[in-house]
């Protein structure tokens, strides 16, 4: 070994076309101790000797980085998104898995994931065939075998190296996995979601419970856990651990290789040399929702979303609320659900504050909305609870969707002495009146905080898929009345808010306020409304 490190000091694949690294290559292909040696460390080298067949274009820079991840130990997490034909489930779900077991890393017990069984066993027979039919692999892993273990997981064991590789599902329990003495030491998930699963926060949930409940564990302290796929959904599992790693709350690297990047430059020169070709290959694939999915790695909307993700604008802090931009109201809208039942629909409440009037009008929904199991009892405490604290201990408007027992909370509150505005439905249904306030959201007059309302922005993105819509349902019962309301003196008249005020108007509506609707101004010059973006009601 010692002359081996002597005569082949470390090698650079930068340029795999140089002199040295071209007779080095020919050199393993015939030696086998060579190739040992020199792709025990290089996972790259590793993947030009025993999979030089599937080398057809030059190396990419992305998918060097790809080799070079594998290589840092001290990633245990490996998140990897790229387009179709990238070759990253080659590198990721199969060069890796045996370079893990013949190469440094000495990998003992490797746990294949697919979405279903029949995925994860087509991993572990593209592995099985490779090893049958490369005998460069056949010749240097030694003898294999096939087996099935108690649960019918389908595994290869390799007996040379003490080594399994073993095919598991989503759909059942990796806990207790082991193979002697060891616990799986990596696990590489390729595609364990598609459309279907993500479409529902059920869906992702489950995904996501899964591999933080019984993936991970299944692991050891040095176990490496690889994921690759598509971007299939906002919130999808490798959305989620992105936003994980990010924010430092997981230890790992996350990666995304669309074939064009942002500025327009394909990341393959060596496969698609022209943009021609990369015309040619979008036109044999024919859809564009596939190709801008696939290829471009965008997270393709719902045609018949109501509410596009590109449509959300934040805000940082509330508007100071000069002149012409007044700050006008503070509204909740409520969805009552009387029950307390876990399979029952949540008691939603959404807040917002209104600035400005006609085109200039905007609404500043606030963080934090009430999205819980209430009874009816609880849900009138709440409210009145929540109409007093936007007041600063003056009552504010709360809106009621004026149907069949809601009506019961309306009268209620009503008696109590609050201002309460029953929302009729006038026959239409939840998609209906929301598509009436959408126009606001996609003309970027409505904000929404930076943090404290993602659950509302993914019910409205996701409306009628997501099984559960109460906090979308809060968001059209503030927004309705406040696109409708036009009168000053009377809370039954109607208040356009699309057109201007004459000076005698807002003079009758500012003494309405002061009723109705407290002018809060006072608080700004104390800095006390700001406190708002940090209250949880």
């Amino acid at each position: 070994m010692r002359t081996f490190r002597l005569l082949f000091p470390p090698i650079s694949m930068d340029n795999p076309r140089t002199p040295r690294l071209q007779r080095l290559l020919q050199l393993m292909l015939h030696d086998k101790k060579a190739r040992r040696h020199l792709t025990r460390d290089h996972h790259e080298l590793f993947f030009h000797c025993y999979f030089h067949h599937y080398v057809k274009y030059r190396t990419a820079p992305f998918q060097k980085e790809m080799f070079r991840i594998t290589e840092n130990d001290g990633l245990q997490t490996i998140v990897i998104t790229a387009f179709r034909g990238s070759a990253k489930s080659t590198i990721m779900n199969m060069s890796f898995v045996l370079w893990s077991i013949l190469g440094t890393p000495g990998k003992k017990f490797i746990l294949l994931v697919g979405q279903t069984q029949a995925q994860a066993r087509q991993h572990l027979k593209n592995i099985k065939e490779e090893l049958e039919n490369n005998p460069l692999l056949r010749g240097d892993l030694g003898p294999f075998r096939e087996e099935e273990d108690e649960w019918r997981n389908s595994c290869l064991v390799i007996s040379n190296y003490n080594a399994k590789i073993m095919a598991v599902s989503i759909d059942q329990s990796v806990r207790g996995l082991r193979h002697k003495e060891y616990r799986p030491d990596l696990i590489v998930c390729d595609d364990i979601e598609d459309l279907q699963s993500v479409k529902t926060r059920e869906g992702r949930d489950k995904t996501y419970a899964w591999v933080k409940g019984e993936l991970i564990p299944a692991g050891d302290t040095g176990t490496r856990i690889v994921f690759v796929g598509n971007l299939l959904h906002e919130d999808c599992l490798l959305k989620r651990l992105q936003r994980e790693i990010a924010n430092g709350n997981l230890q790992g690297i996350y990666r995304e290789y669309p074939l064009l990047n942002k500025e327009g430059k394909c990341l393959w020169p060596g496969k698609y040399r022209t943009m021609a070709a990369i015309e040619a290959e979008r036109r044999r694939v024919g859809s564009e929702a596939a190709w801008q999915r696939e290829y471009m790695l965008r997270i393709i909307p719902d045609l018949e979303r109501l509410i596009q993700a590109s449509w959300i604008t934040y805000y940082r802090e509330l508007p100071t609320g000069d002149e012409d931009f007044r700050f006008r109201k503070v509204a909740t809208g409520i969805d009552p659900a009387i029950s307390k039942e876990d399979s029952a629909d949540n008691t939603a409440m959404v807040s917002g504050r209104m600035y400005g009037f006609g085109e200039n009008m905007h609404v500043y929904i606030l963080p934090n909305p009430v999205n819980e199991h209430l009874t009816f009892l609880e849900t009138i405490q709440r409210a009145k609870s929540l109409s007093l604290v936007l007041g600063g201990g003056e009552k504010t408007t709360l809106h009621v969707e004026d149907v069949a027992f809601q009506r019961g909370l309306i009268e209620e509150l009503d008696a109590e002495g609050f201002h309460v505005i029953g929302v009729p439905t006038k026959g239409q249904d939840k998609r209906a009146r929301l598509a009436l306030a959408s126009h606001m959201i996609q003309s970027g007059r409505v904000h929404f905080p930076m943090h404290g309302c993602e659950r509302l922005i993914e019910q409205l993105v996701g409306f009628g898929s997501e099984r559960y819509d109460d906090l979308a349902d809060a968001f059209a019962t503030l927004m309705l009345p406040l696109l409708e309301i036009k009168g000053h003196t009377h809370h039954s008249d109607i208040w356009k808010l699309n057109e201007g005020l004459t000076k005698s108007a807002l003079a009758e509506e500012r003494e309405h306020d002061r009723f109705f609707y407290p002018d809060h101004s006072g608080d700004r010059d104390n800095g006390s409304y700001g406190d708002i973006l940090h209250m949880e009601f």
